[in-house]
C-alpha cells in the first residue's frame, strides 16, 4: 500500500506542530514548513522521523510565491503525490485600525491569506490528476464574527472562509474536498500575552469551560481529512460553543 502524505504549513509550533505529529503517528509521510524558526522546525522533523515515516522540512514565507512553490514542489518530488494540504501558517496583529500601517496590513494579508492561495494552487494539479485530495484551511471564529482590534486578522480569516467555499465548488467534480476549521481560543503561544486574570475571564465565557489544546485541533483536522468525502465547502466552528 502506498503511504499517504500530508503538507502542513506553520508547523514549528502550536496547531501546526501538533497536527504534523498527529498525522505522522498515523503513518503519513509529512512535509512541514515555517517562516523563520529553523531550530524549532528541525525538532519537529526529528520527532516525526521517530515514528518511522518520512519527512521534509522547509523554512520560508508561504505567502511569497518563490517559497510556496519551492516547498510544494519539493514535497511532490519527495513523495510523488500529496493527499492532504493543511494551510495553517498565519500571524496575528492586535491594535487599532488607525495605528495599522499599510506594511502591517500587507504583512498579515500575505502570511494568512496569500499563503493559502499559493499552496493550494501548487498542489491542486496533482490532486485533480489523482482524482482525490483534501485541503483543510485553519481559520478563526473572528473570520465569521470579527474581532475588535484585530481587523486585519479578521479580514484574512474571513477571506479564507470565502476562499474555502468557492474552491470547494470548483474542485468537487474532481473529488477534492476543501473545508475550513474556524478555531476559537486555542492554548498556543499566540495567546500567551493574556494575563492570568484575562485568561480566566475568557475561559468563563466559553461554555466548554476551557481553551482547546493544539492536539484537540489536530484530532479534528485528522477526522476531516479521513472522513466522508461528501463533506466539502464547510467552515466548521471549533470553539466550545463560545460564539
Amino acid at each position: 500500500m502506498i503511504a499517504k502524505t500530508v503538507i502542513v504549513t506553520g508547523a514549528s509550533r502550536g496547531i501546526g506542530r501538533a497536527t504534523a505529529l498527529y498525522f505522522a503517528k498515523a503513518g503519513y509521510h509529512v512535509a512541514i514548513s515555517c517562516q523563520s524558526n529553523a531550530a524549532l522546525l528541525k525538532e519537529v522533523e526529528e520527532e516525526i522521523l521517530s515514528y518511522g515515516v518520512r519527512c521534509i522540512s522547509y523554512v520560508g514565507n508561504m505567502g511569497e510565491e518563490e517559497h510556496a512553490l519551492c516547498f510544494c514542489k519539493q514535497a511532490l518530488e519527495a513523495f510523488g503525490h500529496i493527499d492532504v494540504l493543511i494551510n495553517n501558517a498565519g500571524i496575528s496583529m492586535i491594535g487599532l485600525l488607525s495605528d495599522l500601517s499599510l506594511t502591517d496590513w500587507n504583512t498579515i494579508l500575505t502570511a494568512n491569506l496569500t499563503s493559502v492561495f499559493l499552496c493550494s494552487k501548487a498542489v491542486i494539479p496533482s490532486m485533480v490528476h489523482q482524482k482525490s485530495g483534501r485541503i483543510i484551511n485553519i481559520s478563526s471564529v473572528w473570520g465569521i464574527a470579527g474581532a475588535s482590534c484585530e481587523v486585519a486578522y479578521s479580514a484574512t480569516k474571513g477571506g479564507i472562509n470565502s476562499f474555502t467555499k468557492a474552491l470547494a465548488k470548483e474542485l468537487a467534480p474532481s473529488n477534492v474536498q476543501v473545508n475550513a476549521i474556524a478555531c476559537g481560543t486555542i492554548d498556543t503561544q499566540m495567546n500567551q500575552f493574556l494575563s492570568q486574570d484575562d485568561r480566566e475571564a475568557l475561559e468563563s465565557e466559553i461554555p466548554s469551560g476551557r481553551f482547546a489544546s493544539p492536539t484537540d485541533v489536530a484530532e479534528f483536522v485528522f477526522a476531516i481529512a479521513t472522513g466522508n468525502s461528501y463533506l466539502t465547502g464547510q467552515v466548521i466552528p471549533f470553539d466550545g460553543a463560545w460564539l
